[in-house]
Protein backbone atom coordinates (compact mmCIF):
# COMPACT_ATOMS: atom_id res chain seq x y z
CA UNK A 1 0.00 0.00 0.00
CA UNK A 2 1.14 3.56 -0.74
CA UNK A 3 0.22 6.80 1.01
CA UNK A 4 -0.31 9.64 -1.49
CA UNK A 5 0.05 13.24 -0.50
CA UNK A 6 -2.57 15.70 -1.70
CA UNK A 7 -0.76 16.95 -4.77
CA UNK A 8 0.26 13.46 -5.88
CA UNK A 9 -3.39 12.44 -5.73
CA UNK A 10 -4.34 15.49 -7.81
CA UNK A 11 -1.62 14.66 -10.36
CA UNK A 12 -2.90 11.08 -10.55
CA UNK A 13 -6.53 12.12 -11.03
CA UNK A 14 -5.56 14.63 -13.73
CA UNK A 15 -3.28 12.16 -15.52
CA UNK A 16 -0.22 14.34 -14.81
CA UNK A 17 2.05 11.68 -13.35
CA UNK A 18 5.67 11.32 -14.39
CA UNK A 19 6.47 7.93 -15.94
CA UNK A 20 8.19 6.56 -12.79
CA UNK A 21 5.25 7.75 -10.64
CA UNK A 22 2.75 6.10 -12.98
CA UNK A 23 4.68 2.82 -12.80
CA UNK A 24 4.92 3.02 -9.00
CA UNK A 25 1.22 3.75 -8.52
CA UNK A 26 0.25 0.98 -10.94
CA UNK A 27 1.98 -1.61 -8.75
CA UNK A 28 0.27 -0.97 -5.43
CA UNK A 29 -2.95 0.03 -3.70
CA UNK A 30 -3.41 3.73 -2.88
CA UNK A 31 -4.27 5.26 0.48
CA UNK A 32 -4.50 8.78 1.87
CA UNK A 33 -4.58 10.51 5.21
CA UNK A 34 -8.02 11.82 6.16
CA UNK A 35 -6.67 15.35 5.99
CA UNK A 36 -6.13 14.96 2.23
CA UNK A 37 -9.91 15.00 1.70
CA UNK A 38 -10.16 18.25 3.65
CA UNK A 39 -7.20 19.71 1.75
CA UNK A 40 -8.79 18.83 -1.61
CA UNK A 41 -12.04 20.53 -0.60
CA UNK A 42 -10.15 23.59 0.65
CA UNK A 43 -7.98 23.87 -2.46
CA UNK A 44 -11.15 23.64 -4.58
CA UNK A 45 -12.88 26.29 -2.47
CA UNK A 46 -9.89 28.63 -2.83
CA UNK A 47 -9.75 28.10 -6.59
CA UNK A 48 -6.28 26.54 -6.46
CA UNK A 49 -7.43 23.33 -8.15
CA UNK A 50 -10.16 22.74 -10.66
CA UNK A 51 -11.31 19.34 -9.54
CA UNK A 52 -15.01 18.64 -9.16
CA UNK A 53 -15.08 16.53 -6.03
CA UNK A 54 -18.77 15.86 -6.55
CA UNK A 55 -18.19 14.43 -10.02
CA UNK A 56 -19.35 10.83 -9.96
CA UNK A 57 -16.05 9.38 -11.23
CA UNK A 58 -13.84 11.46 -8.95
CA UNK A 59 -16.04 10.85 -5.91
CA UNK A 60 -16.05 7.13 -6.75
CA UNK A 61 -12.26 7.06 -6.90
CA UNK A 62 -11.93 8.91 -3.60
CA UNK A 63 -14.45 6.62 -1.93
CA UNK A 64 -12.47 3.53 -3.02
CA UNK A 65 -9.25 4.74 -1.39
CA UNK A 66 -8.22 3.55 2.02
CA UNK A 67 -8.41 6.63 4.28
CA UNK A 68 -6.17 6.65 7.34
CA UNK A 69 -7.71 8.44 10.35
CA UNK A 70 -6.01 11.25 12.20
CA UNK A 71 -5.72 9.45 15.51
CA UNK A 72 -3.64 10.21 18.61
CA UNK A 73 -0.59 8.32 17.32
CA UNK A 74 -0.60 10.32 14.06
CA UNK A 75 -1.14 13.59 15.92
CA UNK A 76 1.74 12.94 18.32
CA UNK A 77 4.06 11.71 15.58
CA UNK A 78 3.35 14.84 13.53
CA UNK A 79 5.01 16.85 16.32
CA UNK A 80 8.11 14.63 16.34
CA UNK A 81 9.15 14.69 12.69
CA UNK A 82 12.59 15.79 11.54
CA UNK A 83 11.11 18.68 9.53
CA UNK A 84 8.63 21.47 10.08
CA UNK A 85 6.21 22.71 7.47
CA UNK A 86 2.60 22.88 6.52
CA UNK A 87 0.58 21.15 9.28
CA UNK A 88 -1.34 19.08 6.72
CA UNK A 89 1.96 17.82 5.26
CA UNK A 90 3.14 16.93 8.75
CA UNK A 91 -0.03 14.88 9.35
CA UNK A 92 0.33 13.15 5.96
CA UNK A 93 3.97 12.31 6.71
CA UNK A 94 3.14 11.15 10.24
CA UNK A 95 0.48 8.86 8.79
CA UNK A 96 3.19 7.13 6.75
CA UNK A 97 5.43 6.82 9.80
CA UNK A 98 2.76 5.43 12.12
CA UNK A 99 1.32 2.96 9.63
CA UNK A 100 4.67 2.12 8.00
CA UNK A 101 3.35 2.86 4.55
CA UNK A 102 5.57 4.58 1.95
CA UNK A 103 4.72 8.20 1.19
CA UNK A 104 4.47 9.18 -2.47
CA UNK A 105 5.25 12.87 -2.79
CA UNK A 106 7.20 15.36 -4.85
CA UNK A 107 7.67 17.59 -1.80
CA UNK A 108 11.42 18.04 -1.32
CA UNK A 109 11.19 18.74 2.40
CA UNK A 110 9.28 15.54 3.12
CA UNK A 111 11.51 13.54 0.76
CA UNK A 112 14.61 14.64 2.73
CA UNK A 113 13.24 13.23 5.97
CA UNK A 114 15.17 10.37 7.51
CA UNK A 115 12.01 9.25 9.34
CA UNK A 116 9.30 9.19 6.66
CA UNK A 117 9.24 5.94 4.67
CA UNK A 118 9.48 6.48 0.92
CA UNK A 119 8.99 3.98 -1.90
Amino acid sequence: MLNLDTHMLVFAVRGELRPHERALLARDRWSISGIVLWELAKLRELGRIELDLEDREIAGLLNRLHVWPIDLAVALTSTRLDFKGDPADEIIAATSVVHRVPLVTRDRVMRRSAIVPLP
